[in-house]
Parts: structure tokens; sequence; C-alpha cells
């Protein structure tokens, strides 16, 4: 079996969220964190995390990237019973059987992502059309000769290529940076 784990290959995600995730976090999507807003309306590092961000799902904070890793059911069960705490505890759920379901959920779909070998990195682009969210997910492909302890030393490769799903480093350039 195989999940998503945070990664960090620079500091970055510390300036980019509001809270960043913790190296090595459990992570799902995080896409529903946003269930509640109007992707519009989001500013600074709240867009960030909408738009780039996973969420580690201890420290409730965001990472750009995520890893595939062996997980075992332990792992997986454990995932599942710790977000469900935090759907409760942080976002509302009104109780652990009902969070138990969502959790599953969403812990099903971080699997789903996982049809790359074991060390691919993951990234996401989410974008909103009126109220619908898309999500556009992205590997990274180390460069040959390279090792993970340079940012720079991947190269993205498309598994799921959409018109409106490239990621304009030019355009987040316009985006505020401090909030």
């Amino acid at each position: 079996m195989k999940l998503l784990r945070t990664i960090a290959l620079d500091p970055s995600d510390t300036f980019v969220f509001e809270v960043a995730a913790e190296p090595g976090d459990w992570a799902v999507s995080g896409a529903f964190r946003f269930c509640d807003r109007d992707p519009a309306e989001l500013t600074g590092k709240d867009r960030s995390a909408f738009r780039s961000g996973f969420l580690g799902v201890q420290s409730w904070g965001w990472s750009t990237l995520v890893q595939i890793v062996h997980a075992t059911e332990a792992d997986r069960r454990k995932l599942v019973e710790v977000l469900a705490a935090q759907l409760v505890d942080r976002f509302g759920a009104p109780d652990l059987p009902t969070a138990n379901i969502a959790a599953e959920e969403e812990v099903a779909f971080a699997e789903s992502l996982c049809t790359h070998p074991v060390s691919t990195l993951i990234g996401v682009h989410r974008s909103a059309n009126g109220r619908e969210v898309r999500e556009s997910f992205r590997r990274l492909q180390l460069r040959e000769g390279s090792g993970h302890n340079r940012a720079f030393s991947f190269m993205e490769v498309e598994d799921d290529p959409e018109p409106e799903s490239g990621l304009d480093l030019a355009d987040m350039k316009l985006e505020p940076r401090w909030r």
C-alpha cells in the first residue's frame, strides 16, 4: 500500500502558507478546507493554500509537495483516525462516526493518487470556475543524476493535462506575499 507524506525541499512553504505542514506528515488533498468559502474571494496565503497546497493531517498545515511512500494497514487506519479527530476538533464535524466516513473518503482519494513509484513527488493546482473546484495533479521526476536534496533537481511531468491547469509563476508574483 502507498500513501502521501509531506516533504519540504526548501523553507518556502513557511513563507507561502499561513501554517506549513511538518515534513513527513501524512497528507491528503485538503480541498475540503475551502468548501465553505468562495475561492474568488481568497487572498494572500489562503489563496496560495487553495491553489497549491496539500494538507498535512497531524499539523493541519500546508505543503506544496507530497511524496509517495510505502504504508501499512496500521498506518492507514491511524491516518483515518487522526483525520477524523481533526475534522471534529478543527472543522466542526458533528461526531466521530460522521467524521470517520469523511476521513475514509479523503484517505481513499489520497491513495488513488499513489499510482506512481514510491518516492515520486506530486504537486497540485486547484482552480475554481464559479463554485466548481478543479484539481490537477503533477508528477515531479528527478533530473538524471540528481537527488532529493535540491528543489531545482526536478522536472515536471504532465500526467493530468488540462488547458487551464498550468501553474503560471509570472501570475503568482502579483499575489500579495504578506497578509
